[in-house]
């Protein structure tokens, strides 16, 4: 299984693509796609919508998972921020890929095994979990991240079914199908 992940990002929205065969997770491509600086908001947004649409022409995934956006600097940021995970999605849904969602939380704790880990220590397993020589970028990371925390999105939450208390980590980590709030 092909697996895209997506960090959505006001300024920078990343991306990570890996396989699952066999119990392996194998890096395939990651990359970030930054909007071009004091263009109108409707241009970014189509270049994004252009670069992700190239990500799905040449990866061809079977499933994405994007991250779920919850905090923003200010008002027009959560707006500008908004737009760009719609248009992601949009870009995802034309596609016909089927699209889950995780918090940020859910995918530290599937990655690093804490919840409030670092940007770096996320950096760090995708780096170890996925053999990379170099560390990505921040944004790519966690589009890594994300996508790694899909794969194992279902043994983690069959291992946390016996858990005293895990029933707020479990409603993190189930998947969310592409539903429209």
């Amino acid at each position: 299984m092909r697996i895209l992940g997506i960090d959505p990002g006001s300024n920078v929205t990343g991306y990570g693509v890996i396989d699952r065969a066999s119990g392996q997770l194998v890096h395939v491509a990651h990359g970030t796609v930054r909007f071009p600086p004091r263009q109108p908001l409707a241009l970014r947004l189509h270049h994004l919508w252009i670069a992700l649409s190239d990500v799905l022409e040449a990866h061809r995934p079977d499933v994405a998972v994007v991250e779920q956006v919850f905090v923003a600097a200010s008002p027009r940021s959560a707006l500008v921020l908004g737009q760009a995970r719609g248009v992601a999605l949009a870009a995802l849904g034309s596609a016909g890929l089927p699209v889950s969602e995780y918090s940020a939380t859910a995918i530290k704790q599937t990655v690093t095994g804490g919840g409030r880990a670092s940007k770096q220590q996320v950096a760090r397993m995708v780096c170890r979990t996925l053999a990379l020589e170099r560390t990505p970028a921040s944004d790519a990371a966690d589009a890594l991240a994300a996508a790694i925390a899909h794969a194992h999105a279902g043994k983690l939450t069959l291992m946390g079914a016996g858990r005293r208390g895990s029933r707020r980590s479990l409603r993190d980590l189930a998947p969310r199908q592409g539903s429209a709030r």
